[in-house]
């Protein structure tokens, strides 16, 4: 008689948002039910999708009977949330929620996370459920999971993303082209890589709150979007990135999360600094190789050494991976028992002001064209204790006597002294102008 093997449980899963991820999430629970049942140990019924308006046009395989704007009564009735709606409300109400119920959360909110996610913690921790989010940091590219465990060993001191496909996408477009930045951001929204408004993106909003994520959990430290110095791409122009070419680099918009040295006045532990701005990147590191949409982040760790993570870092189908492989994770622990990881804290350091951070400028002037203006300029960097590590000089044309371009590398050195010597080299007399600054990161 052939052996009869029990049925596996059913988790019923609730699925907040159907919007481009919603819609692969929901496709792929479907799909690939019999293959999620097995590594999961339990059949994901998807039991409803919560929406703004039912009766609106969805993609194919999305069963409109799911769809429901009852959001409160559908995670009352899961075993497991999955959050894709963005923002913070109503999600954040919606999941606490859902939590209070008995129900796991999965989530892609990186807004929510970077504003409140200690609140979201402490209610898991208060009704014994998960909470995991791979897909909030940088889509289908495992991030969250090594920094929360695989590195929870060793001492994490940075890391530098490039964690926004948009902002990736309009400045490899301007070096490989030579497109300015409105053409860039056309381009990049006609592909379907920019929203209708791109601001979140192209001002850092959303790399800026991936970060906070990316530096709480690398540093065990709770650090907020509004802790984030926050500079977005704008104002980089087609004159910058040729001249970040000229010097062998490429631009990016980085997010930068660093262990900074102790202060010397009873900070034992130092802090950390925590920045998303424009920088050149030399071409020889890993980062400047990331090409179009896709996102990479780069992990130095005391005893792993260097570590990089690359793909695909938005965009339903990958996004939706991420999404999946915490559902299992969260799945598994509802069969067998067991949470995952929770909020790590213990460390309490200080967030340190960007103008403590140290980094390197490069710096185009347009200066007189005489006798003098070099070391004019150069007596500006030593009033502000600013060293300079390489000076090029080139005419810029006409009568002798005129102007020449001047481009200054300094070494490293606090963010705000080197921001203090490019306002007075602006006001200097033997300066006609600044015209590019840019910090440089990767070295």
């Amino acid at each position: 008689m052939a052996e009869v093997r029990p049925s596996p449980p059913v988790l019923r899963v609730a699925l907040l948002g159907c919007g481009v991820v919603g819609s692969a999430v929901a496709r792929q629970l479907v799909e690939q039910a019999d293959e999620l049942a097995a590594r999961a140990g339990a059949r994901l019924e998807l039991v409803g999708i919560a929406v703004r308006r039912a009766g609106r046009r969805r993609e194919p395989g999305i069963d409109p009977a799911l769809l429901t704007t009852d959001a409160e009564g559908l995670v009352e009735r899961a075993d497991v949330v999955v959050e894709v709606i963005g923002g913070i409300e109503p999600a954040r109400g919606l999941l606490l929620r859902a939590m209070a119920a008995g129900a796991s959360v999965v989530t892609a909110n990186k807004a929510l996370l970077a504003e409140d996610g200690p609140r979201l913690y402490a209610a898991a921790d208060a009704a014994g459920v998960d909470l995991y989010f791979e897909a909030a940091v940088a889509g289908a590219i495992p991030i969250v999971r090594p920094l929360r465990d695989s590195l929870v060993g060793d001492r994490v001191e940075r890391v530098l993303g490039v964690v926004n496909g948009t902002t990736n996408f309009v400045l490899d477009r301007m070096d490989s082209t030579g497109a300015g930045f409105e053409e860039a951001v056309q381009e990049a929204q006609s592909l379907g890589y920019a929203e209708a408004d791109p601001t979140a993106d192209v001002e850092g909003f959303d790399a800026a709150a991936k970060a906070a994520i990316i530096a709480s959990l690398a540093f065990h430290t709770r650090v907020r979007a509004a802790d984030v110095h926050r500079e977005g791409i704008t104002g980089v122009t087609a004159g910058d990135v040729a001249a970040a070419r000229d010097a062998g680099a490429v631009v990016k918009l980085l997010a930068i999360c660093e262990r900074t040295a102790p202060t010397g006045d009873g900070d034992a532990e130092g802090g950390v600094s925590v920045r998303v701005h424009p920088a050149m990147v030399p071409r020889e590191h890993p980062l400047a190789g990331v090409r179009g949409a896709f996102n990479a982040v780069f992990v130095e760790a005391r005893s792993a050494g260097s570590l990089m993570f690359y793909g695909q870092g938005a965009g339903g189908e990958p996004t939706a991976s991420a999404v999946l492989g915490d559902l299992v994770a969260v799945a598994r622990h509802r069969v067998v028992g067991g949470r995952g990881s929770s909020e790590s804290a213990y460390a309490d350091l200080p967030v340190r002001p960007m103008g403590e951070a140290v980094t390197r400028y490069h710096v185009r002037l347009e200066v007189h064209d005489r006798p003098g203006v070099l070391a004019q300029v150069a007596q500006v960097f030593a009033d502000h204790g600013a060293s300079v590590e390489t000076v090029r000089q080139t005419p810029l044309g006409g009568e002798p006597g005129g102007s020449a371009a001047l481009v200054v590398a300094t070494h490293e050195a606090p963010d705000a002294a080197l921001a203090a010597t490019v306002e007075a080299l602006a006001a200097s007399p033997a300066v006609l102008g600044v015209t590019s600054v840019l910090r440089v990161e990767g070295t």
